[in-house]
């Protein structure tokens, strides 16, 4: 059911998805990404309570879908595909194991290394004439990637996915409705971005997008997510685990790997557990979490204006993310080995 549905999925976002892609979809280096899920770990946790498997490779896929869809740009569409090459798995909490959880692109800038030490990679753009500075940077296509609260291909991709598979927030239908109401407008700046033609489907959007932006950084978040970092952290300076693996191993390798390390009885408290607790003042002889986290929603363009200008249903629901209190400490009850 959950292959029908990614098929399905697909199709909406590109029906006429072109055949040149599968070849760079079927490099080693892409399909690494097939054993990494979108959640960033929360998977794994009972305090999600999501079933579904959504891949790295899939949402990367999904994302030069929607580019091609709406550039036709083979080269727009591969700096799409190739955007996640160099995630390792539980994407972001590397981020968080390096400090960046603001911002969380620490991991960004081995694009380039990624796709040059690719062989078949490189071999396909010289066959098709492209250079590596086309397409391993896809900040430089604005409908691909722009900056918060804008639409673009990766904000508007793990939104839906992320609705649709791991938070059932939208159904197929809904999928399909959103997305066949975008279309490429110009933004304040005059540059090209996605926008929505209908002022409902957009509010309705608008509203989805903010529930979800709070359940990635709300405390249960949050406390998983630098969870799984430091103990991360603490197998590679024991020297259990390398950097390397992190980008070459399954996250199901991993796993095991924590299974069967010091870190095995906080795992399994984290994973069956089915609330976290809360404290405003530093909770005594347990592992907690206490920072913030990387801010995420959008505010799209409907007939070239801001959602929050024209939609005050809009405005209320990004006013009440943005004002989502994160001072919390965050806590389970146990502590986890030095």
């Amino acid at each position: 059911m959950e292959q029908a549905e990614t098929t399905d999925y697909f199709k909406i976002l590109s029906p006429d998805s072109p055949d040149w892609l599968k070849d760079y979809i079927d490099t080693k280096e892409l399909q690494t990404q097939k054993y990494i899920s979108t959640t960033c770990g929360t998977l794994y946790s009972d305090l999600f309570g999501s079933d579904t498997f959504h891949s790295s490779l899939n949402h990367s896929i999904a994302v030069a879908l929607i580019v091609w869809h709406f550039t036709y740009n083979k080269k727009q569409t591969l700096a799409g595909l190739f955007h996640d090459i160099s995630t390792p798995a539980f994407k972001h909490c590397v981020d968080f194991m390096n400090g960046d959880y603001l911002k969380q692109e620490s991991t960004e800038d081995l694009t380039t290394d990624f796709i040059k030490k690719s062989q078949d990679i490189m071999d396909l753009l010289r066959e098709d004439d492209i250079k590596i500075a086309e397409i391993d940077n896809y900040h430089i296509y604005p409908i691909a990637d722009n900056d918060t609260p804008k639409l673009s291909a990766d904000r508007l991709e793990y939104s839906l996915s992320d609705a649709l598979f791991t938070y059932k927030l939208l159904d197929l239908e809904e999928i399909r409705e959103i997305y066949n109401d975008i279309e490429i407008e110009r933004n304040e700046s005059g540059e090209p971005e996605l926008g929505f033609k209908t002022k409902s489907i957009a509010r309705k959007f608008v509203q989805v997008t903010s529930r979800m932006s709070v359940i990635y950084r709300e405390d249960r978040t949050r406390f998983s997510m630098q969870f799984i970092a430091d103990i991360l952290k603490g197998l590679k300076e024991s020297d259990e685990i390398t950097i390397e693996e992190l980008y070459d191993k399954k996250e199901s390798d991993i796993i095991e790997i924590i299974e069967k390390s010091k870190y095995k009885d906080a795992w399994n408290i984290w994973k069956k557990a089915k609330k976290i607790n809360i404290s405003k003042t530093k909770p005594e002889d347990v592992y907690y979490v206490h920072q913030k986290s990387k801010v995420r929603y959008i505010d799209p363009l409907c007939n070239g204006k801001r959602m929050s200008k024209i939609c005050k249903i809009a405005k209320n629901a990004i006013d009440k993310n943005l004002s989502y209190d994160m001072s919390n400490y965050v806590y389970l009850d146990f502590k986890l080995e030095k």
